[in-house]
């Protein structure tokens, strides 16, 4: 059974990743959209997404009625609070009679909720439950685009809450604008003529995906901390936003014909129900981000899931590229390269770049900068960083903390060949710096 495993994994990647010579832009773009397909299915079926999504469900059902509270809360000192409500209704829709009762018990769960009457301490403790709630999603999100730096405390307070209060707000007035625009006399008068009419009744039709995939935008582009391009982050919510508002209908379908379930269950059935479709969404939502990945990042589709390998030449050739643009950047006075940056320039998988970065600062040649997003700079000056002591640091980095070389046992013989390796190092790269990688780059 392994063999013929292995022999139809090998089959696929020979199918997928065959020699491109002479290959036209439209079959390299078609490849590589089956590449991102069947990489991202095999993450769905790896299970990490859907055991992300299944903690997010559990998340969610302690935030959800704090988290609506406070955007009620908002909503209602603006006299816009009964606006939020078909939004609930909307999302609990494909739950069929059930989804209405729940959603009216969570209006009823917070209208009880007296926001001015909380105190300092309960108030608090509302916003920490709803603060905890977005940290636990970005940690999904930064979990699918290898990012290993969460936001500061400060920048976890301002944005998730900016977002919670905010959000709603721009959501109900963009519902009313087009709730305007399309009861105004213009709209009205083409819509009784053909074939303007028909068009209008499918951009109704269509007004729901819209809506949804450009939430999801949103979330795919503000959620990662770290930069995610419009047309990646546009990709993945198209597809995720189909497939959400799709899975609602079969959803509803499922509901209905569920007697047996309600039977079984009882009063139990409405919750089970719940659990479903909070997970189905939350797992479409990350699939979706998943996917916006790898159209940012193809280099990283051919990258092993469960880890990667990578030689020391590979290592020491990254590790010189990098301080050669970084060197570059800095001696011409620009911005710190960010690691988005270094992985456009180099090309290579993000976790790669990552992996040689971490010996580099590790051994103090490359520095980290204070702003945000975070720059990377020569830890001194680039006409005295040899490249050597480049090449010493990304072979020699993380020795200390795992295996050092006087705990092998490494005598005689062997020892001279290892010395000796270094000496040729040394013999060969003689006193040259970054300064001459970067003027050889120049010629």
């Amino acid at each position: 059974m392994p063999k013929n495993k292995f022999s139809l994994d090998a089959r696929i990647n020979d199918m997928l990743w065959p020699d491109e010579t002479g290959f036209s832009a439209i079959q390299q773009l078609l490849l590589k959209t089956l590449r991102i397909i069947y990489v991202s299915i095999m993450d769905l079926i790896g299970g990490q997404l859907s055991l992300r999504a299944m903690s997010l469900v559990y998340t969610t059902l302690l935030s959800i009625v704090p988290l609506l509270a406070l955007s009620f809360s908002v909503l209602k000192a603006m006299g816009a609070h009964n606006e939020i409500e078909p939004f609930l209704f909307q999302f609990l829709a494909p739950m069929g009679e059930q989804g209405i009762k729940i959603g009216n018990n969570i209006i009823d769960f917070i209208d009880n909720i007296k926001v001015g009457v909380l105190g300092s301490v309960g108030l608090g403790l509302l916003i920490y439950t709803v603060l905890s709630l977005v940290q636990k999603i970005e940690n999904a999100f930064n979990m699918i685009w290898h990012v290993k730096t969460t936001r500061s405390l400060g920048e976890r307070f301002s944005s998730y809450l900016s977002v919670i209060l905010i959000g709603p707000v721009m959501m109900v007035s963009a519902l009313g604008m087009t709730a305007t625009v399309m009861n105004s006399s213009v709209v009205t008068y083409f819509a009784s003529i053909e074939p303007f009419g028909s068009l209008l009744i499918m951009a109704t039709k269509l007004l729901p995906y819209v809506m949804v995939m450009g939430v999801f935008t949103f979330i795919y582009m503000f959620v990662p901390n770290t930069r995610v391009r419009l047309s990646a982050a546009l990709v993945g919510a198209v597809v995720a936003g189909f497939l959400w508002e799709t899975s609602g209908v079969l959803f509803a379908t499922f509901v209905v014909n569920s007697t047996n379930y309600t039977a079984i269950y009882s009063s139990f059935a409405v919750m089970i129900m719940l659990l479903i479709w909070l997970y189905i969404s939350w797992l479409i939502l990350l699939f979706g981000s998943n996917l916006a990945f790898y159209v940012q990042n193809p280099a990283f589709l051919k990258v092993s899931r469960e880890g990667f390998e990578i030689s020391n030449r590979v290592k020491e050739r990254i590790a010189l590229l990098l301080l050669q643009h970084i060197g570059s950047r800095h001696d011409k006075g620009e911005q710190p390269p960010s690691l988005a940056t270094l992985v456009g320039h180099l090309s290579a998988p993000q976790t790669v770049v990552q992996y040689v970065l971490n010996k580099l600062i590790s051994q103090q040649i490359v520095v980290e900068s204070n702003e945000n997003p975070i720059g990377y700079l020569p830890a001194k000056s680039i006409d005295l960083l040899r490249l050597s002591d480049v090449l010493k640091a990304v072979r020699s980095g993380e020795e200390i903390r795992y295996l050092t070389t006087a705990q092998l046992p490494t005598k005689g013989l062997l020892l001279d060949i290892v010395e000796n390796i270094d000496d040729a190092i040394e013999a060969s790269l003689g006193d040259k710096t970054v300064r001459d990688l970067i003027e050889h780059q120049t010629q």
